[in-house]
């Protein structure tokens, strides 16, 4: 669906457990998480759903939290207005088997220097604002091997401060923002529309084609396609 772009909108409810089987580890969950199925700890390395996505090409991709309404709003809202398939994923807590897995993206003091908000045409800023409003802290992109990397904003390194475009027609960008999170602490999560291009819709594209053919070759006969051509008998 994701390659595709289907008009299809996938919520993804991200628990880092399995919540309604009883508390198993989840291909989400941290390495070392201790659970009835894990009681030494997991050995998996935790899978990132947008990163696949984005690896994907999907045409929409994005992150948000599931007790923060303003952001869940409008991110949904975005995604229910794209042409084409999108995917959320949504931070939700499990009270009963993995209470406070995203308490440091939800604790006020916690997520200022944990979460990064993304805006479309904003530089990608976090932390305890400055003097101007802005975050103390931004993403810039490593001159040595091209990864993105979180700093403290510096007078030198202000202008290198990375500017959010969702719409850029290539991925290379919002896929590393997706790796930017650690995958154990979740410090430096990017919420927020990480991806939104417009790309030819799979639905729309079939119903024209089939539209074409029937311009160009009529109806079809489902009799005649039976009985034409090679035909064998089967004695049996």
């Amino acid at each position: 669906a994701l390659r595709r772009n289907v008009n299809l909108k996938i919520l993804l409810f991200n628990n880092r457990i399995y919540g309604l089987t009883k508390g198993q580890y989840s291909p989400t969950s941290e390495v070392g998480k201790i659970t009835k199925s894990t009681p030494m700890g997991s050995l998996d390395a935790p899978f990132n759903p947008v990163s696949l996505a984005i690896g994907a090409e999907a045409s929409f991709v994005a992150r948000t939290v599931d007790s923060d309404r303003k952001h869940l709003t409008e991110v949904l809202r975005q995604a229910a207005a794209h042409p084409g398939t999108a995917l959320v994923e949504i931070y939700q807590n499990c009270n009963i088997f993995n209470d406070g897995a995203f308490e440091v993206l939800k604790d006020r003091q916690q997520a200022e220097e944990a979460v990064i908000r993304l805006e479309h045409g904003r530089p990608i800023r976090f932390g305890a604002p400055l003097d101007n409003g802005l975050g103390s802290k931004g993403v810039v992109r490593d001159t040595q091997t091209g990864d993105l990397k979180a700093v403290t904003v510096t007078p030198e390194n202000e202008p290198h401060i990375l500017v959010h475009d969702a719409h850029t027609t290539s991925p290379t960008t919002a896929f590393a923002l997706s790796r930017l999170a650690d995958p154990d602490t979740l410090h430096h999560t990017p919420i927020g529309v990480l991806r939104a291009v417009d790309r030819p819709v799979y639905d729309t594209q079939m119903a024209d084609q089939l539209d074409t053919a029937i311009e160009q070759n009529g109806k079809g006969d489902l009799s005649a396609l039976l009985a034409g051509g090679d035909t064998w008998t089967v004695v049996g």
